[in-house]
């Protein structure tokens, strides 16, 4: 169990070829974007200005798209790869040069790395054999990882003998044994099926609650950071864009990015204006008005914020569908997917593709009309559940 702090923590992976081309004017440092990463005369900006405090026994989620930095932020944790500037800190020491065997962390690979020639027995009880545990501490401790990941039973077998969700238990009880003050998981998941994730992460939830210790887990699935994180941290081109709560992340996006990112389906977006009149706020798309709740309007005020054109955020499931002409905004129904519970429509709405989330029976236990494609509907939705942002930096007005 420990605290890590993360202090203005940046990674730059050296471009010799950039470096050799161009040549520098006195006083002025080249600079462009090249894959979306920010790349200077010293090379690729991979993680820039990456700051975060992590209490003891909390479960953090890096997670954000392919290439924005959140693995190489915790191969820098584990000692992996070096840190070109900042601090990280673990129980308040300073770990920069420390090497990565006296760092007391435990890390799980996505390709699980485990010993083919050895049992499993055998590949957890490794690391305690090079540290020339007891004979009877190293049994002790196997044991008691193997009955927590229920995997007892397959002590005696190899790897190859092994499903995927039993080879990552094999891998997690091989960190376990160690008792590691930091717990780190470089997308653990993504090789199993989706029924297998499914389970695992319910495993991951009883593991976390069981070992009681600091977890920082790498993940591009969305679903994994909201069920699993005490807090998110979302990035994007090696840049933190918002830090909180599942529900935070969720309820009030920092960014369209965010915005985008968070949610499934993700969030619909609408070119429209927002208006203020009478001290009082509305968004307007086309002909439609909506009048925004009390704590929005209380936020904009103090923001400051003017009258002026912004990008509508509307989660598809907070619209809702009118039967009867004339509401609030029109689409034609271009793809309805039945879901079971629920249908999906894929409509053209002011000019955007637009999904909206459609319950199959409605509150009264009717069944739902059929939304067949071509067809024509109505709809609106409270002014509690809009997001403003700016068009031109996607900042969330509100905050």
């Amino acid at each position: 169990m420990a605290t890590v702090s993360l202090k203005h923590i940046c990674k730059i992976y050296p471009n010799a070829e950039d470096t050799k081309k161009k040549k520098k004017k006195k006083g002025e440092e080249p600079e462009h974007n090249h894959h979306n990463l920010q790349v200077t005369a010293e090379g690729v900006l991979a993680v820039q200005d990456f700051n975060l405090e992590i209490a003891d026994k909390e479960f953090i989620v890096l997670v954000g798209p392919s290439g924005c930095g959140k693995s190489t932020t915790l191969r820098m944790v584990a000692g992996l790869e070096e840190i070109t500037s900042g601090d990280l800190l673990i129980d308040g020491k300073r770990m920069n040069d420390v090497a990565p065997k006296d760092r007391d962390i435990a890390m799980v690979f996505q390709n699980y790395a485990l010993y083919p020639h050895m049992t499993v027995y055998e590949n957890m009880a490794f690391s305690l054999k090079l540290k020339k545990a007891p004979k009877d501490e190293i049994d002790k401790k196997v044991r008691q990882a193997a009955e927590i990941l229920e995997i007892t039973e397959y002590l005696d077998r190899k790897p190859k003998a092994l499903s995927g969700g039993q080879r990552q238990r094999v891998a997690i009880g091989r960190a376990i044994v160690r008792n590691p003050k930091v717990f780190l998981m470089d997308e653990p998941l993504s090789n199993l099926d989706a029924k297998l994730r499914n389970q695992m992460r319910a495993e991951i939830i009883k593991l976390r609650q069981r070992i009681d210790t600091t977890f920082i887990y790498v993940t591009h699935d969305q679903t994994e950071a909201m069920t699993l994180g005490d807090r998110i941290v979302i990035m994007k081109d090696g840049v933190i864009q918002q830090i909180g709560t599942p529900q935070q992340v969720f309820d009030s996006p920092a960014n369209l990015f965010v915005a985008g990112f968070i949610g499934v389906p993700q969030m619909n977006m609408f070119d429209g204006k927002l208006e203020k009149k009478d001290g009082k706020y509305y968004v307007e798309l086309g002909d439609a008005k909506v009048e925004l709740s009390e704590d929005k309007q209380k936020r904009l005020t103090a923001n400051g914020i003017d009258s002026q054109d912004v990008t509508v955020g509307v989660r598809p499931e907070h619209i809702e569908v009118h039967e009867e002409k004339g509401a609030t905004i029109h689409g034609t129904v271009d793809v309805s997917e039945m879901m079971g519970s629920a249908v999906h429509l894929h409509l053209r709405a002011l000019g955007r593709d637009t999904i909206i989330i459609v319950p199959t029976i409605d509150l009264s236990g009717e069944q739902r009309a059929n939304f067949a494609a071509g067809k024509d509907v109505e709809f609106t939705f409270e002014g509690n559940c809009v997001h403003v942002f700016d068009p031109k930096s996607g900042r969330n007005l509100e905050f």
